[in-house]
């Protein structure tokens, strides 16, 4: 049996929009008047075609109804415990404590500058702050649990006061626990779920809202070439399982994030194709998040070696992904990205 994936396409912003879904000539993107689409791609593994909204009246019975749920799923207003997305994109402002991350590392893991930069992250705008003691780019390795609570519980404990919408990027269960007693408000998986098996429990009992993240691998090998049959329709089949397989665990809330991993078991090709199509993942109904933060492809597109100087790359690729509707930017620099934002968000209306 064929199976088919819905990707919404051709956008419309601002008033633009605004003006098109109240002559019902488009439909807003979860809920959002200001982003809207009039057309649809149909996927399979085989062949892909484009469609305008008033096509899908005529497609075949089984299809019709797989799209016309994808679409639901699209247009439909997204709730999440502690975020509100009436004012998108939500900043996800990068606090690494570690003295090895591929950008930053060694910065913010000494004295109190962890908390002074958690403190400027938010003056610049960033709605979540996602601190994270273990570093998992390319070539890391793993550390032990009581090294990555070292690194991060000083300034966590200092953080929590602020009351600030507070991730914590970790693999562990026992961190996740620790971090959760201290306060933290989401769980930021990069291994998806997969590198501790006590982490679903911990997900279930607390209830905590959490990340999938997409990564083939283990940080310490995933970039030793990568394959996927198609990229962007592997990922959806992974996000597509993992839910399923959450809802037999019974964890039946909504508070789930979807992050297909650019950098994380991909090549540049797949960094790409995931930027071009990631307005598929819509159809799955819950917020996406991309963090494309200094990453190596920037390099790759662009020749500039030194990942701090990679800002011109992360700002076009994170408006490219405004521009698809995605909902949550991971990103180091907060206060250049938010205003490259306002500015954008200006000009489109």
């Amino acid at each position: 049996m064929i199976k088919y994936y819905t990707r919404a396409c051709n956008f419309y912003y601002g008033l633009t929009s605004l003006e098109k879904v109240k002559k019902k000539l488009s439909l807003p993107l979860h809920g959002n008047k200001l982003i809207s689409f009039d057309t649809i791609e149909i996927i399979s593994r085989k062949k892909k075609r484009k469609l305008d909204l008033k096509s899908i009246n005529n497609l075949k019975k089984p299809i019709k109804k797989k799209i016309q749920t994808d679409i639901k799923q699209i247009s439909k207003k997204k709730f999440f415990k502690g975020l509100k997305f009436s004012n998108l994109p939500i900043l996800m402002g990068v606090l690494n404590l570690t003295p090895n991350s591929f950008s930053d590392g060694g910065k913010y893991n000494k004295k109190n500058f962890g908390e002074l930069h958690a403190k400027k992250l938010i003056r610049d705008g960033c709605g979540i702050l996602d601190i994270g003691g273990e570093a998992t780019n390319p070539g890391s390795r793993e550390v032990s649990m009581d090294e990555e609570w070292k690194r991060i519980f000083p300034t966590l404990s200092k953080i929590k006061k602020l009351k600030k919408f507070t991730s914590l990027d970790t693999r562990k269960s026992k961190i996740m626990e620790r971090g959760i007693n201290n306060n933290i408000n989401l769980v930021n998986d990069v291994s998806g779920l997969n590198h501790d098996t006590n982490t679903i429990n911990v997900l279930k009992d607390t209830n905590i809202p959490f990340v999938i993240h997409h990564m083939q691998g283990v940080p310490s090998t995933m970039q030793k070439n990568p394959k996927y049959e198609n990229v962007i329709l592997d990922i959806y089949d992974f996000f597509e399982k993992k839910l399923k397989f959450l809802r037999s665990k019974k964890i039946k809330h909504n508070n789930i994030i979807l992050d297909p991993g650019i950098g994380f078991g991909k090549n540049l090709k797949h960094n790409i194709t995931i930027l071009r199509n990631i307005s598929i993942f819509h159809s799955l109904g819950f917020p996406v998040m991309i963090g494309t933060s200094r990453k190596r492809f920037i390099k790759n597109l662009s020749g500039i070696n030194d990942s701090q100087e990679r800002l011109g790359g992360t700002i076009s690729s994170s408006l490219f992904a405004i521009m698809q509707g995605v909902q949550i930017l991971r990103v180091h620099d907060v206060n250049e990205v938010m205003q490259s934002i306002k500015v954008f968000n200006t000009l489109k209306l």
